[in-house]
């Protein structure tokens, strides 16, 4: 400090010395002093930098752990360097503007608020370089990391805003929050999105809801694909037709989706679908049918037992089979329906661990729904989506062999037919 006041006092008296009137050689000075410190500043800041981020850079080559690679890629040391030249600046404002008193406080004030801001983005660029880190072991792959760091970074700027008011108007730090307190109707207002979300974050968080990477469905906002991201007000979800779409993060804990990571983990994919069959086309088997079904192979044994059980139970009850309605019969429909299980059981993509099963659902206006219930083993999209079509394929191609029809809407062709 010796040295700047003797600099000062030096310029002053050779612009005197030199004929330069007093008042003129003031300004002069203040120019000078202004050139030789911004000077000085510049060349300590590449000095700094230079020194700093070589030296870290070396340091963080030298280490196992990523997290200082991290923080480097993320610019804190060029934050840090920023800091050294501006608590110089602050030091020499004094001598630099001693012809000028009451631009002193003004330019405290000013640098005060710098080295605040300086401080705020080193400690952020420090929060982004960990959560870069983060994200990359596996532990907290899944996590909301995005939500907390957003919630920490809030935290920053509300408290650098607090510090940088109570520096420009000169007011205890305490005033502020008196007339918050006063205020927090209107801010509860403004962060409602922001606190809302940070909670939905926690829940999702601790009940594990969902994660990053998971499948999820939410038809009430079109989502229907991967998460990419959780954020403290969004949730980013990729599509399957390669759209992005952004959901409120408390949408996720007010309303319902669908999560597929259950699916994903177990042994197969479920397929669940109905062929609905013509009412009317349903009937009783005559034993004169019977040697026609026989020839198909998945049928063949099963017949012959069926009907011999059938048979016995008839012959013991005495039922009257002049009339097929009375006893036991076999149908077209039962028979398809056993068809079709057998065809399953010995198909090669689906897991037969899982439940396989065709079942008969309430019969509808639209006919008889028979379903077809069971898992895919492969899971991935586009082979699930060929073995449903190879099954369903298969199916519809069997109806006729049985006699049955699909029931179908009329089109406008039946009824032209249907007039003429």
């Amino acid at each position: 400090m010796e040295f700047q006041r003797q600099t000062a006092t030096y310029i002053l008296d050779f612009l005197i010395g030199m004929g330069v009137p007093q008042n003129i050689a003031i300004y002069v000075k203040l120019i000078l002093l202004i050139a030789l410190l911004t000077l000085a500043v510049v060349l300590v800041d590449l000095l700094t930098r230079k020194i700093l981020i070589n030296t870290l850079h070396r340091f963080a080559a030298t280490t196992k752990s990523k997290w200082d690679d991290y923080l480097i890629e993320s610019k804190a040391t060029n934050n840090l360097s920023h800091i050294i030249p501006s608590i110089i600046i602050l030091q020499a404002i004094p001598f630099v503007f001693e012809d000028f008193p009451p631009l002193v406080p003004i330019a405290i004030e000013v640098m005060d608020v710098y080295i605040i801001i300086l401080v705020i983005l080193l400690i952020r660029s420090g929060l982004n370089g960990t959560k870069a880190y983060l994200k990359t072991r596996d532990s907290f792959k899944d996590k909301p990391i995005d939500s907390y760091v957003q919630v920490v970074n809030i935290v920053l700027y509300f408290i650098a805003g607090i510090l940088i008011f109570s520096e420009l108007t000169g007011k205890d730090v305490w005033t502020f929050f008196t007339a918050l307190g006063a205020a927090s109707a209107v801010l509860l207002l403004i962060f409602r999105d922001t606190i809302m979300g940070f909670v939905a974050s926690i829940q999702m968080s601790s009940f594990d809801m969902v994660r990053v990477g998971d499948w999820i469905s939410m038809p009430a906002y079109g989502a229907d694909g991967d998460v990419l991201e959780i954020n403290l007000t969004t949730v980013k979800v990729q599509n399957w037709d390669m759209t992005i779409t952004t959901i409120p993060t408390y949408a996720l804990i007010s309303n319902s989706f669908k999560n597929w990571r259950g699916m994903q983990r177990s042994g197969g994919r479920r397929i669940k679908r109905a062929l609905h069959i013509k009412q009317g086309s349903v009937r009783f088997l005559e034993k004169d049918d019977l040697p026609k079904f026989k020839q198909i192979q998945y049928l063949s044994h099963y017949i012959d037992d069926r009907q011999s059980d059938i048979d016995a139970y008839n012959e013991k009850k005495g039922a009257d089979k002049s009339l097929p309605i009375n006893g036991r019969n076999l149908t077209n429909l039962g028979l398809f329906r056993k068809y079709m299980t057998e065809y399953l059981e010995n198909h090669s993509a689906l897991n037969k661990e899982m439940t396989l099963m065709v079942r008969q659902l309430e019969p509808t206006d639209k006919g008889i729904p028979l379903e077809i219930y069971c898992f895919s083993s492969d899971k991935r999209w586009v082979n699930y989506e060929y073995i449903i079509a190879d099954i369903f394929d298969h199916a519809l191609a069997s109806i006729p062999f049985f006699e049955l029809e699909l029931f179908e809407s009329p089109s406008g062709t039946d009824f032209q037919k249907l007039k003429a």
